[in-house]
C-alpha cells in the first residue's frame, strides 16, 4: 500500500467512526447515511485510490476540474459523481455528461438548461434543490441556494422537466442570519422542509447536509448524505 493510500485509508476509517458514532447516538442505522467524498482540488489518482478503498460516491464543484477527472476515471463504472458547486448555465452541457446528480439547483433557468442538456445527452440527471437558510423571501443565498419559500415552485419545475429527476434537498450551514453557528438547528430546519417537499414528491427523500466540521450535527438532524472533503483528503492545497 502506498503512503497516500494508507493516509486515505486511515482518514476514511476515522470519518467512518464519526458517522457510526453519530448514528448510534440518535438511534439511526449506519446504512441510513451515505458518505460522499468531496475530491475538489485533488487529482484523479486520489479518486482511484478512494475507489480501491470502497468509496463509490464523489463530489466536485468546478466543471473545469471535474470533467477531465471524470474522464480519467471513466472505467470505474459504478462510481457516482455529484456536482455540488454553483453551476453556470454555460457549463451545464459538460456537467451532465458525467454528473449523476447535481446538488446545487437553485433557479428556473438552470433547470431549463439542465433538462435540455440531459435530453440531448440521453441521460437522466438527479437534482437536489439547494436551500439557502439565510436568504430572504424570493432571494438567493450568498453561496447559492433559494429561500425556503421558493422550494415548492422550483421542485415542481424539476419534477416536470424531461431528463431530470427530483431527488431532494441540499444545504450548507449558513454563516449569517438566525442559523449562524447553529448547525443542528439549520439541519433540523432542512429536515422539516424535506418533510413538506415529500408530501408532494414522495420519492424526493434525499437530504444532503453536513461537511467535515459538522457531519455529526447533520446526522443527528436526519441527513441521508454527508459531504466530506478535508477530513478524508487532508487540507487542500492553495490554487495557484
Amino acid at each position: 500500500m502506498t503512503d497516500r493510500k494508507a493516509e486515505l485509508a486511515a482518514n476514511l476509517a476515522q470519518v467512518e467512526e464519526r458517522i457510526s458514532a453519530a448514528c448510534a447516538a440518535v438511534g439511526r442505522k449506519r446504512d441510513d447515511v451515505t458518505l460522499i467524498v468531496v475530491t475538489k482540488t485533488y487529482p484523479a489518482s486520489d479518486v482511484r485510490l478512494l475507489y480501491e478503498l470502497g468509496v463509490r460516491q464523489v463530489a466536485e464543484n468546478r466543471d473545469q476540474d471535474a470533467a477531465p477527472k471524470a474522464a480519467a476515471c471513466a472505467d470505474l463504472a459504478d462510481l457516482r459523481w455529484h456536482f455540488v458547486g454553483q453551476l453556470q448555465t454555460n457549463k451545464v452541457r459538460s456537467v451532465v455528461t458525467y454528473s449523476d446528480l447535481v446538488q446545487s439547483v437553485d433557479r428556473d433557468r438552470l433547470v431549463t438548461a439542465l433538462s435540455a442538456a440531459a435530453v440531448k445527452a440521453e441521460r437522466e440527471v438527479g437534482c437536489l434543490i439547494q436551500v439557502a437558510l439565510d436568504a430572504e423571501s424570493g432571494a438567493r443565498g450568498d453561496r447559492g441556494g433559494i429561500a425556503p419559500d421558493g422550494i415548492e415552485q422550483l421542485a415542481g419545475l424539476v419534477a416536470d422537466a424531461p431528463g431530470l429527476r427530483l431527488d431532494g434537498l441540499m444545504t450548507v450551514a449558513p454563516l449569517a442570519g438566525e442559523y449562524a453557528d447553529r448547525q443542528r438547528a439549520a439541519f433540523e430546519r432542512l429536515m422539516d422542509l424535506s418533510t413538506d417537499l415529500r408530501r408532494a414528491h414522495p420519492a424526493a427523500n434525499m437530504v444532503s447536509a453536513g461537511m467535515s466540521a459538522d457531519l455529526e450535527e447533520a446526522v443527528a438532524a436526519g441527513a441521508t448524505h454527508v459531504r466530506v472533503g478535508t477530513a478524508v483528503l487532508g487540507v487542500r492545497p492553495r490554487l495557484g
